[in-house]
């Protein structure tokens, strides 16, 4: 049993960067393929919520517990400011950039869902 607890801790950091990863980039996905949009959209709207209201993703704190009842340590804050933001930016995540960030997810799959809406509707009326 000790082993399982830390590896299904580590799962839960992969399960949660793909989550993120796909908050970011699904409507890229969804140009591609157009239904992966009935996923994407609950799931970005999500991520913007806990983005934009400072929450913890309940991710989170299941990676903590799994850690500490494994023995070791878990962390202070969110998924993000512990893992992604030391990969891309050497200082704290303050609340400007949770803003940010949560404000170019936004704006980035607006666009994306734009340009697809755009498209459907002139294969629609060309065909």
């Amino acid at each position: 049993m000790s082993i399982i607890l830390p590896l299904l801790a580590a799962l839960v950091v992969v399960v949660h960067f793909a989550f993120v990863a796909f908050v970011v980039a699904g409507a890229l996905l969804a140009i591609r393929w157009p239904r992966i949009a009935w996923v994407h959209l609950p799931a970005a709207a999500w991520g913007a919520l806990v983005e934009f209201s400072g929450w913890i993703c309940p991710l989170t704190p299941l990676e903590n517990w799994l850690r500490e009842q494994a023995g070791t340590a878990g962390y202070a804050g969110d998924f993000v400011e512990h893992y992604v933001v030391p990969v891309l930016y050497p200082e704290n995540l303050t609340r400007g950039f949770q803003i940010a960030a949560g404000t170019f997810v936004v704006a980035l799959n607006a666009c994306a869902y734009g340009w697809l809406v755009r498209r459907t509707r002139r294969r629609r009326a060309a065909g």
